[in-house]
């Protein structure tokens, strides 16, 4: 089987050849530039500079040569968004005090991003441009990005064509976070959750700006890349390591009906290929939901939160889901585990969540710069090991 062959048949829920293996296909099953360098010079590959495919979170995009060195199938598609097009350009030094400086940027949503320097990681969003006491006509009123703007998918149509020549599959993620999450990001999380109990009317508001720019980005982007695209790439996190972070009640509420708007209207624009939804920590209350929803793929399985034990995921919902993720532990054993602990690891979620297909290898998230690169040399060589049927 080749790459292609290998993700669809376990995306229909058949047994491959082996688990499919993803690495850097999105923002949220990628690697840190610093690990990403530390794996390279581990495998002997040549120094590189890596591209980002995320700015802000620091990810690189990783080169052919070290995803065919580890055998990963699937490939991605990063339209241009805040968090990817010509970020270095705009970033400048400021004083935070006390003699301390952070490179700061404001994205194309209006949201100051600083990051601590010279040595952060990561840049973190310290001003939302709608906090404070607003209205709906604010909403409507705010220079919201062009989201369907032809000039995102420049190239890709071309690159995914060349990905199905070589046999890979393909992902494309949108060009803005989750309903829920963006709406944090410009609103901010408390303003936001107030909004929620206290402004319904606000929130929804804001959260309907929200669907209508996704769907302005995918009415704009599916048309031209449907014939050469795979999966399709959604994401909102309602989990928390224990619970969720708005009610079951609440979700099916207010966010339920609109990822029905949305994820319809994806299925109808590219009906042949996969949805796959990217949801953080414990939201075993919902995944009934996200079946009814029209979700084909969950990212990830967080195994380390209340609820979302592989084996009882699998039982109950395997032959409705494709779990993408999950095969290791990124919390705990991947950092801060030995080798041996790495492999234990692997084995252990393979054999949960490889049975009769339905399962693509991944972390739990994305590889962050901790990780040692003789852990993710064990963990390569554990799916290996352990992913053939």
């Amino acid at each position: 089987m080749n790459s292609r062959e290998r993700l669809l048949t376990t995306l229909n829920h058949s047994e491959p050849d082996r688990v499919p293996f993803d690495m850097g296909s999105t923002q949220v099953t990628g690697i840190h530039t610093v690990a990403y360098r530390a794996l390279r010079d581990r495998l002997g590959l040549p120094l590189v500079t890596p591209t980002l495919c995320d700015d802000v979170q620091g990810l690189a995009l990783p080169d052919d040569d070290l995803l065919d060195r580890l055998g990963v199938d699937v490939r991605g598609l990063f339209p241009l968004n805040s968090h990817n097009d010509a970020v270095e350009t705009r970033i400048h030094r400021q004083p935070k005090g006390e003699g301390e400086e952070v490179e700061a940027f404001v994205d194309e949503w209006g949201i100051i991003q600083h990051r601590p320097y010279p040595d952060g990681l990561y840049f973190t969003a310290v001003r939302h441009p709608l906090d404070g006491a607003i209205t709906v006509d604010d909403v409507a009123r705010y220079p919201w990005p062009d989201t369907g703007s032809r000039r995102r998918i420049t190239g890709l149509h071309d690159l995914a064509a060349t990905y199905r020549v070589q046999g890979r599959a393909v992902m494309i993620k949108g060009v803005l976070a989750g309903i829920f999450e963006m709406a944090q990001r410009v609103r901010g999380m408390a303003a936001l959750m107030m909004d929620l109990a206290s402004d319904e009317a606000l929130a929804r508001a804001l959260l309907d700006k929200m669907v209508e720019l996704k769907l302005a980005f995918w009415e704009m982007a599916l048309p031209q890349l449907r014939d050469v695209v795979d999966v399709i790439s959604e994401a909102d996190d309602y989990g928390t390591q224990v619970s969720q972070l708005i009610s079951p009640r609440m979700f099916r509420k207010i966010m339920k009906p609109r990822l029905a708007t949305l994820f319809g209207r994806i299925h109808a624009l590219a009906p042949d290929a996969k949805l796959f939804f990217h949801s953080c920590g414990n939201v075993r209350p919902l995944l009934p939901d996200f079946v009814e929803l029209g979700v084909d793929i969950l990212n990830p399985v967080h195994v380390r939160a209340t609820g979302m034990i592989p084996l009882e995921l699998k039982r109950d919902f395997g032959r409705e889901i494709v779990f993408w993720g999950g095969g290791i532990d990124t919390q705990d054993v991947l950092p801060h585990g030995t080798p041996a602990e790495v492999r234990d690891d692997v084995r252990r979620n393979i054999e949960a969540l490889a049975p009769g297909g339905g399962f693509v290898f991944n972390t739990v998230h994305n590889i962050q710069a901790d990780v040692p690169p003789k852990n993710i040399v064990a963990m390569v060589e554990a799916v290996r090991e352990f992913g053939a049927y």
